[in-house]
């Protein structure tokens, strides 16, 4: 995961400092660092949705914190 985010960072750094990229090109590239967030956060709220409520202790969440972020859509941070 952090790797991805790396990447996604880095890619968007580069737009942002180059402005010889073609529209299309920038357009791309932040479409798909969007799609990628809001896939990273489905399948995160899907794994925390499976977790026991001893897990959720041992990382500082509470059963009903996860409950609140688990019925989130993809799209809401």
């Amino acid at each position: 995961m952090t790797h991805a985010a790396t990447l996604t960072n880095d890619a968007l750094a580069v737009l942002n400092t180059t402005r010889s990229l073609p529209l299309l090109a920038v357009v791309s590239v932040k479409f798909a660092a969007c799609v990628t967030k809001w896939v990273t956060r489905r399948r995160t709220r899907l794994n925390l949705d499976q977790l026991e409520a001893w897990q959720l202790r041992d990382v500082g969440i509470t059963p009903d914190a996860a409950r609140d972020e688990t019925r989130k859509v993809f799209w809401r941070a």
